[in-house]
């Protein structure tokens, strides 16, 4: 049932899609406008925005008369673009900059939980075990509440060098993922 390369491959996959190390100056620059980020919340939020999908996802298509296929295929392209964002250091997806909302808009949805990391969760449910995707979704989930948590002393540490590196790192690993999408689901 639990597989250790199950979980090892769904937890990179998700860590590389929710891209909470290339978020970092988004959330400094949202605790600065806000004054705190609170991390319980927009973990707490993000974590029940995932599972919720992952149950949901496939009737919420059917709701709409979408297969699968054709929800991968839309998500290998958001995944392609947010990987090319990522390379390229381009933003295709903007936000409002004057959003007060906090913790749970922009920081839960739709940084964390946004379109890709939904296409993606529907896409690992049908290629993992169900308790091997929630396990990776746990481990993110401590990750992303620790990066939170740490952001201003990982803003010190890291400087913008080490974070533009890890930016494109996952952004080719994002670009990877997506192309295998895209070739799996035509």
């Amino acid at each position: 049932m639990f597989s250790l390369k199950e979980i090892a491959s769904v937890t990179l996959i998700l860590f590389a899609v929710i891209d909470i190390i290339g978020s970092i100056p988004i959330i400094i620059d949202l605790r600065k406008r806000e004054g705190k980020i609170e991390s319980e919340k927009a973990t707490i939020v993000s974590g029940v925005l995932m599972v919720a999908f992952l149950f949901l996802g496939q009737s919420i298509l059917k709701l709409f008369g979408l297969d699968f296929q054709s929800f991968a295929m839309a998500g290998a392209i958001i995944i392609f673009l947010i990987g090319l964002e990522m390379i390229l250091g381009t933003t295709f997806f903007h936000s409002d900059p004057e959003s007060k909302t906090g913790s749970i808009v922009p920081l839960a949805f739709p940084l964390i939980v946004g379109a890709g990391t939904m296409t993606t969760l529907l896409s690992l449910r049908a290629a993992y075990s169900l308790p091997n995707v929630l396990v990776g979704i746990v481990l993110n989930l401590v990750f992303v509440y620790i990066v939170l948590k740490a952001s201003s002393w990982l803003e010190r540490k890291l400087g913008q060098g080490g974070a533009d590196v890890l930016r494109k790192v996952f952004g080719v690993i994002l670009l990877a993922i997506a192309i295998k999408l895209f070739k799996t689901n035509l």
